[in-house]
């Protein structure tokens, strides 16, 4: 492991023009790398760069001039990037990339890590994230690691020891924060959040999605007993549970007694929680979303959001007005595993409307069909709740339109009397 000044880390040399350069997202991102990165574009010449959800400043439009990004998603930063057109993206199911990296079809050069310090033991920890970074590991020609003190020491499936490092550097800076968090605490979310929690029974094992909503739903079930966790994103609502001593872990078929999860996606709260913590456990992509997996945990219980919703079930979770916004993600995998799973309930929740009183629940899709309706399971507003598992087409129609927005629901009638659903 050769170490690298942190004041001004050398980065041009060690990646080559035409490389592809990964790096952790969210709070997972090292910051003091990734920015060195883009600082020093021009010395490295014309190169690609991987990135997840972004919670910095580090991708901007004006770094296209040498940087070519791509990503699975457009959340965060990532939006900014869209609007300017310098986004490609890649729109698989999230369980897909561990065997695109070790393949070798989604091509990795350089691997940035932020790790936390090494133990007594000499292993360095993934902190924030494993997720898609362990397979990553194996595929990369190069990786290079900020070793953040504090960067919280978490327990999973993969540590590194020097051998593992080409290049490092010691910073001591918090992890980044989650940006402030959008619509979720409004009447309407609330009400969401409310029907999705009826459904919820004691001894449930979870995944929630990423954003207000899916925290609000969880905000709900402080009454709840013996919950489990197994989730690709961990946030502050859910280590609140913990805790709180609603989430056990005891009535999980594998893993009891422990949360899994792919990598954190919130604060300091989160962060502090799982520390040290022996009974939150992080994995690759290649376990959390694996539908084997999913299929062992009774009552396994996905809660996601979507940007909207036709009448026969299918989901748009990608793009508005035109826009990249989503992600095709974990959204498919967690849905299926639910449907696998025994008891399990597949939850898609949003508000009827959006902003300007647009409905969310649409006669035909603005956008992609992120989940086919052939993957159809449960979907909730403030309205009510639509099961339509089982359902015909026109059955689904009815559910449907009935949990519409009211002002909505005299236009979804006739659109459906023009368009042949059935095709």
């Amino acid at each position: 492991m050769i170490l690298l000044d942190p004041q001004s880390p050398a980065l041009a040399g060690i990646v080559r023009a035409g490389d592809c350069v990964m790096w952790g997202q969210a709070g997972a991102e090292p910051l003091a790398l990734t920015r060195a990165l883009m600082a020093q574009r021009h010395a490295v010449g014309h190169f690609s760069a991987f990135i997840g959800a972004t919670w910095s400043d580090t991708a901007r439009p004006e770094y296209a001039d040498r940087v070519a990004f791509h990503s699975y998603c457009g959340a965060g930063a990532n939006r900014a990037l869209s609007r300017a057109g310098v986004l490609d993206i890649l729109p698989c199911h999230y369980s897909e990339m561990a065997a695109m990296l070790r393949s070798g079809r989604l091509k990795i050069d350089v691997l940035l890590l932020q790790l936390a310090p090494a133990d007594a033991s000499g292993r360095y920890s993934l902190s924030v994230a494993h997720e898609y970074l362990v397979p990553a590991l194996a595929a990369a020609r190069v990786v290079i690691a900020e070793i953040n003190a504090q960067a919280p020491y978490t327990h999973g499936e993969r540590y590194l020891l020097e051998a593992d490092i080409d290049y490092a550097l010691h910073t001591d800076r918090r992890p980044l924060a989650p940006p402030s968090a959008g619509a979720g605490g409004d009447d309407a979310s609330l009400a969401v959040a409310r029907n999705v929690a009826s459904l919820i029974g004691d001894g449930a094992t979870l995944q929630c999605g990423i954003g207000a909503l899916p925290d609000a739903v969880l905000a709900q079930l402080a009454d709840r007993c013996d919950l489990g966790i197994h989730t690709g994103a961990l946030g502050d609502q859910a280590a609140l549970l913990c805790q709180a001593g609603v989430v056990t872990n005891g009535r999980k078929n594998i893993d009891r007694g422990v949360t899994v999860a792919g990598l954190m996606m919130g604060g300091q709260r989160v962060y502090d929680y799982a520390h040290n913590n022996p009974h939150v456990q992080f994995r690759s992509t290649e376990y959390t979303h694996s539908a084997d997996v999913l299929a062992q945990l009774d009552r396994f219980t996905a809660i996601n959001s979507a940007l909207e919703v036709d009448i026969t079930g299918q989901v748009n979770a990608e793009t508005v007005g035109g826009g990249y916004a989503g992600a095709v993600g974990g959204l498919p995998d967690f849905i299926r595993g639910a449907h696998r799973s025994h008891g399990g309930l597949p939850i898609i929740a949003l508000p009827s409307q959006a902003g300007a009183g647009q409905s969310r629940i649409v006669s035909a899709l603005r956008g992609p069909a992120t989940l086919a309706r052939g993957d159809a399971g449960i979907v909730v507003t403030e309205y009510g709740i639509a099961d339509l598992r089982g359902l015909s087409i026109a059955r689904r129609i009815e559910r449907m339109i009935g949990i519409a927005h009211p002002d909505a629901r005299a236009g979804l009638e006739r659109e459906c009397g023009r368009l042949r659903i059935i095709e």
